[in-house]
């Protein structure tokens, strides 16, 4: 149906990063950054860095599927990370930065599951590829200075 949007749920590293490389794609309707996968009922960015509260740092995107393609998205989280670090990206390190698809319903996994075969096959990662995929559970939105913080403060790195 024309208007419709799905949704679509990465982690894969700082969130600032990530929510700038999806941002760009056309057909990404609008991005939230925020946590997903953890223990603690509306965690703040503070809980989340402790590492002890299990969430990552996620985008979650709405998009509009006649325009950008849930595989295209798929490519595009391959792209941006190294999805062969455990709990690490660049010089982030910890378990809110493990690499993960959140699937919102079973076509999503599926694709998340070839894609991760088709990418471990390709030759492009000579490490083993240790994304986790899992179904998606409550997402809860980070504070509101970091949504969209590169466009905020002109800054184009996860450093702080």
């Amino acid at each position: 149906m024309k208007g419709e949007t799905e949704k679509a749920t990465f982690g894969a590293g700082c969130f600032w990063g990530v929510e700038a490389a999806f941002r760009k794609v056309k057909g990404v309707v609008s991005t939230a950054v925020g946590f997903m996968g953890g223990r603690l009922e509306s965690p703040s960015y503070r809980d989340v860095c402790t590492g002890t509260t299990g969430h990552v740092e996620v985008v979650q995107i709405l998009y509009d599927p006649t325009r950008v393609s849930y595989q295209d998205l798929l490519q595009v989280f391959w792209r941006i990370h190294d999805p062969t670090t455990v709990n690490r990206q660049g010089p982030d390190l910890g378990t809110q930065y493990r690499s993960v698809i959140f699937y919102h319903h079973p076509d999503q996994e599926a694709q998340a599951r070839r894609s991760r075969e088709e990418m471990q096959q390709s030759g492009r990662f000579t490490r083993e590829i240790v994304t986790q995929i899992e179904p998606a559970g409550v997402f809860w939105m980070a504070e509101e200075y970091h949504q969209q913080y590169f466009e905020k403060t002109g800054r184009s790195s996860c450093r702080i």
